[in-house]
């Protein structure tokens, strides 16, 4: 029994066939709710089981959800709003999102809590940060870089992450031209930047590229551009003990605000 289970793949009837055939005598289960509750315990260690490969094969940088993130501290932005992004719509549409701002104010956390979402609506997400795509890109040939990209082409939803973050390499427009254009109106994707729109044809190295690069990206996309105080700086100042002795060429804010309420006799004149 146990041999042909495991030919069958039934790893979790396998398991517990034999418990469960117990707990039915002594209850007086009838054969239907026997067999029953062991195709729902293996349906249900299949799905987990699915939904622990998809998080592998995502590569997030971590893992935090959409009740996670703090919307009092980004007022511009509506919890309600970021529902329609994780609907299947969002997917099947081939749609995009882009988030623009600083570090800290929560980019790649909303990214990577939709793609979460969307992972456990049996979608494949892969997260990666532009930087480690260039690189890897640079270090192949031809027929490498065709099976670097071809995830990254056909998984359901793409973040790119941290766009112009790092100094542009040449292969950057070309490449990332290559993959928006491929997945434009098929596949979502998701992309995060401290820069501007209108600084991204620096960063691609040429204008006219990055033009076309967001026309398909706006297409059916959105953009979000999130201002304020880095998330991980919250509470910095107020628990930071001052320094003895400021680094040379750096004030305090000690030194400072006792330089502003004693000004010296040739200031106050």
């Amino acid at each position: 029994m146990r041999e042909e289970l495991k030919r069958l793949k039934l790893a979790k009837f396998r398991e517990r066939f034999e418990d469960l055939a117990g707990q039915a005598a002594e209850e007086g289960w009838s054969h239907i709710d026997y067999l029953g509750r062991l195709v729902k315990e293996e349906l249900l260690a299949r799905e987990e089981n699915q939904l622990r490969r998809r998080m592998k094969w995502a590569r997030f940088p971590f893992e935090k959800s959409l009740e996670q993130f703090d919307f009092r501290f980004r007022p511009e932005l509506k919890k309600q709003v970021f529902q329609r992004y994780i609907d299947d719509s969002f997917v099947y549409g081939g749609k995009s999102l882009v988030f623009i701002g600083p570090a800290g104010t929560g980019k790649t956390h909303l990214s990577v809590a939709i793609g979460l979402k969307l992972i456990t609506r049996g979608f494949k997400v892969r997260c990666v940060t532009v930087q480690e795509l260039i690189n890897k890109a640079l270090e192949s040939n031809q027929s490498q870089r065709r099976k670097l990209l071809k995830p990254l082409m056909e998984c359901d939803v793409l973040i790119l992450d941290e766009l112009g973050y790092l100094p542009a390499e040449d292969a950057v427009g070309p490449l990332l031209y290559e993959l928006i254009s491929n997945r434009y109106e098929k596949k979502a994707t998701l992309v995060t930047s401290n820069k501007s729109l209108g600084e991204w044809g620096k960063i691609l190295g040429d204008s006219s590229l990055a033009g076309a690069l967001i026309d398909r990206l706006l297409h059916h996309g959105e953009v979000y551009y999130l201002s304020g105080d880095s998330y991980r700086m919250r509470g910095k100042q107020l628990s930071r003990k001052p320094m003895e002795e400021p680094e040379k060429g750096v004030r305090s804010s000690q030194t400072k605000n006792r330089s502003e309420k004693k000004p010296t006799k040739r200031a106050s004149q």
